[in-house]
């Protein structure tokens, strides 16, 4: 171990030493990777958001509950452009996007029927290939885009389904992360670059494996100097608004430890861990020197999707990244569903609100804190942002 290393190791330490929370923080710094050096740009805003499905046209049966519901026609399948572009605002100013595709792309033959006739727990989403380039084309055009495959839709319309999902990403100008162990890095036009990996155990690297989750992710943060990982995991609906630090079962199913993966993931070199699957906003902490969302909710789901409170509740997050990966500021921009097609930003910042309230409920010590006023996050027992925050920073030997 080199002098220079031990000394900003011993930094690490005494800076935290005040706070038992931050030391213990600081030692998990010190056993992260070393990172390659950036020669990009001081700094890239990373926005994400959660569960976004725009139509399925594998069944179409629910626009007649959904009719006699809100008495009107809802159309099966909607125009996806014009369901993101209440959402171009919050995303105006992001350097690289990412999105939760929840669900395949693709038209025609179908490959895989998922659901058995009658059944009422089963939904399959497939939207048209217009949602791919609705994607691309609400985001910045000077950002990257990246479009995460691994989550429980993926596969609605099997294997051939979630690989022609992967090409009309990929045609529209979208990479997509989370079909296989190895880091997708997006490139902005400047030349910068962020590294991400997504995980779900339906499709994609299993997150219950943690020994293979540290080992995946400390690969690409060896690599590269920003990572993002993303999970899909967790039980689902207004009853799973809690982030327990156990695992979650869900319809008898064994939906994985959220806590144990994101903090996994943290000690392993990620940057920022990106949350969704339980369709409600959950809590947000601050570990081992990565900000991590354990779920942002429902954005756009266009379809069979219950939208009564919270579940009407989501949030884009973005994260501004140094050259070496750690996150100087961070805030969250919250939105609101009022029925199919229909997302706004949500000028009452509830949300922001929920993500706060809950954050003192489950992480009573790393808690990212936020503003009600502006979104923005905190660190624990700061009164101030991020980025003016000393000695809470992760050092690169």
């Amino acid at each position: 171990m080199s002098f220079r290393f031990r000394h900003l190791v011993a930094l690490l330490v005494f800076a935290a030493a005040a706070s038992p929370v931050l030391a213990r923080d600081a030692e998990a710094q010190a056993r992260r990777p070393v990172r390659r050096a950036s020669v990009a740009r001081d700094t890239v805003r990373v926005c994400a958001g959660g569960d976004v499905t725009l139509g399925t046209n594998l069944d179409t049966a629910w626009v007649h509950t959904a009719r006699q519901r809100l008495g009107y026609r809802v159309p099966a399948l909607p125009d996806p452009a014009e369901v993101l572009e209440p959402l171009r605002p919050l995303l105006q100013d992001a350097d690289v996007v990412l999105w939760n595709v929840e669900g395949a792309i693709g038209e025609g033959r179908i490959h895989r029927r998922k659901c058995a006739p009658g059944s009422t727990a089963c939904f399959a989403f497939r939207s048209p290939v217009a949602a791919a380039a609705a994607l691309r084309g609400v985001s910045p055009e000077s950002a990257a885009v990246v479009g995460n495959v691994a989550n429980n839709h993926a596969r609605d319309d099997g294997l051939e389904g979630r690989a022609a999902t992967i090409r009309h990403l990929r045609d529209a100008g979208i990479r997509a992360t989370g079909a296989d162990t190895l880091a997708t890095v997006a490139v902005t036009p400047a030349g910068d670059t962020v590294a991400f990996l997504g995980f779900s155990q339906w499709s994609g690297p299993d997150p219950r494996n943690l020994a293979a989750v540290r080992r995946h992710v400390r690969r690409a943060a060896e690599r590269y100097p920003r990572l993002v990982v993303t999970m899909h995991m967790g039980a689902e609906g207004r009853g799973a608004t809690r982030t327990p630090n156990r695992s979650e079962i869900f319809y008898d199913e064994d939906r994985g430890n959220v806590v144990a993966f994101a903090r996994a993931a943290a000690a392993a070199g990620a940057d920022l861990v990106v949350g969704h699957g339980p369709h409600v906003m959950r809590a947000a902490e601050w570990h081992s020197g990565a900000l991590i969302f354990y779920s942002l909710g429902n954005l756009a789901t266009y379809g069979p999707f219950s939208l009564g409170e919270p579940l009407n509740r989501g949030a884009i997050a973005c994260a501004v990244l140094d050259r070496d990966g750690r996150v100087v500021s961070a805030e969250l921009r919250p939105t609101r569903q009022a029925a199919p097609g229909r997302v706004r930003p949500d000028a009452s910042l509830r949300a922001a609100v929920l993500v706060d309230s809950l954050g003192v409920l489950d992480f009573p010590g790393t808690a990212a804190r936020v503003d009600p006023q502006t979104g923005a996050l905190r660190r624990p027992g700061a009164g101030t942002p991020a980025e003016a925050l000393p000695g809470t920073r992760r050092s690169r030997p």
